[in-house]
């Protein structure tokens, strides 16, 4: 059970979009992914609990979320054998986490845990709630949005994730993005430039 949460160990700059739902994660994972030429991994989450909504008329309950966080990391590593330099996550096991405290009374299964803590990322791109919610049969709590924020910073802090704040209209967000991520580029480049003249 342990390896199917485990990352497959690659060469990759791996970024992971990071907050609370409806705060335009998706929709900046694509034109991250375009931009870099490479490919991001969807959120798991959304296909697994559509298909339980359509099937039960029910929402994610706590006994999901392992089989969320198995199939999100299976995406993740299948997609990472397509990523060019560069792998796009719309989520991680770290967001699971944060929603499984949120929703089950601080409960966290003890793999997705550590699992949250061993899996590594070089960037956190976290979305602040200054774009208009979105309903959908999925998502719920559009008025706590400010605690739900908080939860998912505190967890970015207590984990020492290397993270920036993203805010403003989509190309703002872009932007930001992008200026970071190309700073990952530069010292990645560097690194290797230096190896290779040793």
């Amino acid at each position: 059970m342990e390896e199917k949460l485990t990352q497959e160990p690659n060469n990759l700059i791996k970024v992971v979009l990071f907050g609370p739902e409806s705060t335009g994660k998706t929709t900046l994972s694509k034109q991250l992914a375009e931009h870099y030429n490479t490919v991001w991994a969807p959120e798991f989450a959304r296909e697994y609990l559509q298909k339980k909504w359509n099937k039960e008329q029910k929402t994610c309950e706590a006994k999901d979320l392992l089989p969320i966080a198995i199939g999100q990391m299976k995406l993740e590593n299948t997609l990472a054998q397509k990523a060019n330099k560069i792998l796009i996550c719309d989520t991680d096991l770290l967001e699971t986490k944060v929603y499984s405290e949120a929703y089950y009374g601080g409960f966290v299964d003890e793999q997705l845990d550590k699992a949250s803590k061993n899996n590594s990322y070089d960037l956190y791109l976290l979305t602040y709630i200054d774009i208009p919610w979105e309903a959908d049969e999925i998502r719920d709590k559009p008025d706590l949005r400010k605690e739900m924020f908080s939860a998912f910073e505190d967890a970015l802090k207590s984990h020492n994730c290397n993270y920036i704040l993203l805010k403003g209209d989509k190309q703002t967000r872009l932007h930001t993005a992008t200026k970071a991520i190309d700073e990952l580029l530069v010292g990645v480049n560097n690194l290797q430039c230096k190896a290779n003249n040793e």
